[in-house]
């Protein structure tokens, strides 16, 4: 099973009432699910022959699949404090870059203030990189992925507390 045809099982577990999606061919299983009709997918992958792991597959034809989870991130401010933040998420599936290349500053960091434009941080999809901007002026209070890391569609990136 390639990408393209995983993306394509993500589409239809979005657009379907469906909340889970199993399949298995050879020495190939995954699973597709969903919490609720409006929650991120959850997806893991398995071979029969090993134990659960995002790495199953043979490394020669392995997808870059990251895995999704609504699970608490042991590093996430405790809920209570949460209320007071807001939370920038990702507004597509790509790769996560805190600066324009390896050489040159991040765009923000934690303490950093910053107003309606300012500039993140940078998502990579299929070559092309798109800036993402604060919708909001506010305090970096978290940044919530490492760089150059994997990221999903409405995961979140920053915790920021409003000014």
């Amino acid at each position: 099973m390639d990408l393209k045809e995983i993306q394509e099982l993500i589409k239809l577990l979005n657009k379907s009432n469906i909340s889970e999606i199993r399949i298995e061919r050879d020495n190939f299983k995954i699973m597709l699910r969903t919490h609720d009709a409006n929650g991120p997918i959850q997806f893991s992958r398995q071979d029969s022959a090993q134990p659960m792991s995002t790495n199953a597959m043979p490394q020669a034809q392995q997808p870059e699949v990251p895995s999704v989870s609504k699970a608490v991130d042991s590093n996430a401010i405790p809920p209570s404090d949460n209320d007071k933040y807001l939370t920038i998420k990702s507004p597509m599936i790509g790769t996560f870059y805190r600066s324009s290349s390896p050489d040159k500053p991040s765009f923000v960091n934690v303490g950093d203030e910053i107003q309606p434009g300012s500039i993140l941080c940078i998502i990579e999809a299929m070559k092309l990189f798109n800036e993402i901007e604060s919708e909001q002026a506010g305090r970096i209070v978290k940044i919530l992925i490492e760089n150059a890391k994997p990221v999903e569609y409405d995961q979140p990136l920053f915790l920021i507390e409003p000014l």
